[in-house]
């Protein structure tokens, strides 16, 4: 049971092929569907679903970004469990494949819910890599 004398976090980032990141953490900002959500110690419990975006993991004054594409994140007790399909640091996300990735997706032509659905989504995506890449830049 945390306390008032809590002073971090315990932050996991799973996929389904492998652990990415399990580390302590001061803050961390993620990517919901109705908007970025911060969690710091003590934060209520909550489960949410996230959007392909970017994670922002503070330690100090080291701020480490991830590029998270969709997901699920459960926070309870300090700890910030994050579920996602895909996970990655922010420096290592290709702009120009990104790029190349929303052009393509803007160009195809989708009929039906399904395919309309499945090319929002890949321009969500490339659009959340090209923003988590020029962060990364910074």
């Amino acid at each position: 049971m945390p306390t008032a004398a809590s002073s971090d976090l315990h932050v996991t980032i799973v996929t389904p092929e492998d652990t990415v990141l399990d580390t302590r953490a001061d803050f961390v900002a993620l990517p919901l569907f109705d908007g970025e959500m911060g969690v710091a110690p003590l934060h209520s419990p909550l489960i949410g679903r996230l959007r392909s975006g970017e994670l922002r993991i503070r330690q100090g004054q080291q701020t480490a970004l991830y590029y998270v594409e969709g997901g699920f994140v459960q926070v309870a007790n300090n700890e910030v469990a994050v579920m996602t399909g895909r996970a990655q640091p922010a420096a290592s996300v290709d702009p120009e494949a990104a790029r190349q990735q929303l052009d393509t997706s803007l160009k195809s032509k989708a009929a039906g819910d399904e395919q309309i659905a499945i090319r929002s989504r890949q321009i969500d995506q490339a659009r959340a890599q090209l923003h988590v890449a020029r962060r990364a830049e910074k």
